[in-house]
């Protein structure tokens, strides 16, 4: 797979939200492949998106699901239904085995959309699910990098952790590296104004770097101010292997390995 300009982009992007992208899911594959972004992981925010998500992997072989409620989603989740019928409805599409990992779930205290309180509640839930499940955790983490951390230690984490859209600073990144967590980068690791960002991607070890467009959110340079798809995380992983010193093959095995690890055989 080779991007159009040539440069041998061969990757895949580790989280989007295929159903928020107003396209045939079927035409942005396609050109998601024609860049070298040979699959993709489209992520649920409530459990509605969530059996979404979960159809859409089962539908399409280049496609796997993550399956959660969303930190900002969890007050709305309670004026569905209880509690415990929701979390019991992602726990069973969790075990599928085209749903790769639990998420997007974790703190945003940069949004009032739900209390704090009620997120924790629901992030120490979805790490139970899944540890029960053998799945990947997915986390969602903005404004609230201590009390994420401290969550994970108190509960236990599961095998594998993935900080979706990494937004700490250097210092976290080696936090997250002592304790084996991975970090995915997204498209505003090519803004202009994100130093602080690229510091982290620098300080972070290879092995435990994914790339993600969050599509169709957080658009990279030169496509800001349109709306992502899959194919642009060729940008992101270019501009990632400049800060990383790497050549943009070597990374791009290397992320495509790591996914092999974490989310199983593709």
């Amino acid at each position: 797979m080779s991007e159009p300009n040539g440069s041998g982009i061969s990757v895949f992007d580790a989280h989007c939200h295929l159903d928020m992208i107003e396209r045939p899911v079927g035409e942005v594959l396609a050109e998601a492949r024609a860049a070298g972004v040979g699959r993709v992981v489209t992520v649920g925010t409530d459990l509605e998106s969530s059996r979404w998500s979960a159809r859409c992997a089962a539908e399409h072989e280049h496609v796997h699901a993550a399956v959660a409620v969303h930190p900002n989603d969890t007050e709305a989740a309670l004026r569905s239904a209880p509690a415990g019928q929701v979390l019991a409805g992602i726990e069973e599409l969790a075990m599928l085995p085209q749903v790769r990992a639990v998420g997007e779930t974790g703190l945003d205290y940069y949004r009032d959309y739900a209390d704090p309180g009620l997120q924790r509640e629901w992030f120490r839930a979805h790490i139970g699910i899944a540890k029960r499940t053998g799945k990947p955790l997915m986390i969602h983490d903005r404004d609230a990098h201590a009390d994420v951390l401290r969550i994970l230690a108190e509960e236990g984490p599961p095998e594998t952790v993935i900080f979706h859209c990494f937004s700490g600073d250097a210092e976290m990144a080696k936090q997250c590296a002592e304790a084996g967590y991975l970090m995915s980068f997204a498209g505003n690791l090519t803004f202009s104004s994100a130093q602080t960002l690229r510091d982290a991607a620098a300080a972070a070890p290879a092995d435990l770097l994914l790339v993600e467009t969050d599509a169709p959110f957080l658009t990279p340079v030169p496509h800001r101010g349109t709306p992502n798809a899959p194919a642009m995380v060729a940008h992101t992983v270019r501009r990632l292997a400049e800060v990383k010193g790497m050549d943009v093959a070597e990374l791009c095995a290397l992320i495509s390995a790591t996914g092999e690890r974490v989310f199983g055989p593709w």
